[in-house]
């Protein structure tokens, strides 16, 4: 299991469209789902030690969020034949038992991580009103364990910045994860 940081973002860049099928039935579009003053599209699956690690911050960062116009969606696409803890299935029962306050989405094909460029889980994308790139660091100093209580909710003041002002904010922290399961690799 890969340790990767995220690469530097193209801030600006217009979020790349999907539809994709979510836990909660049916399938939702980006269209569809982003939010009045900003959306955080968050690439996580279920058996990363590092989204296990941030889930329940990144579930209280969502829920804050939306009080602020900021919608969140997450979006798994591990090769669920080699990680079958990642299939949909078992995203569904996740989603389900831990609550989820956003759509948990299947990339099965990997078309849209491969699309925003995602590397690892977790991968935070944060976008203004228009959907432009303005945000893609970490939710906070958690490695494979959560930080302290104490830490910098990184994910939740930059994407307040983002709705208040439309402008990216400075300081963006790469996130760390294990790499995103492509299949045949």
């Amino acid at each position: 299991m890969a340790s990767l940081a995220t690469p530097g973002a193209r801030l600006g860049s217009k979020a790349p469209s999907f539809c994709l099928p979510a836990t909660g039935g049916g399938s939702l579009g980006l269209d569809g789902l982003k939010g009045e003053k900003g959306t955080v599209v968050a690439f996580i699956c279920n058996h990363c030690p590092y989204v296990k690690a941030v889930i329940d911050r990144l579930i209280r960062d969502a829920r804050d969020l939306k009080a602020h116009g900021v919608e969140t969606v997450a979006v798994c696409s591990n090769d669920a034949d080699a990680y079958p803890e990642d299939g949909f299935d078992a995203m569904r029962r996740w989603a389900e038992d831990k609550a989820f306050p956003f759509p948990y989405l299947w990339d099965e094909t990997q078309a849209v991580a491969k699309a925003y460029g995602a590397v690892c889980t977790p991968d935070f994308f944060g976008y203004d009103a228009d959907l432009r790139l303005r945000y893609r660091g970490r939710l906070d100093a958690s490695g494979r364990a959560p930080g302290p209580d104490t830490a910098r909710r990184e994910l939740y003041e930059a994407m307040l910045h983002v709705a208040r002002t439309g402008a990216a904010p400075e300081g963006q922290t790469p996130s760390i994860g294990c790499s995103i399961k492509w299949r045949g690799a």
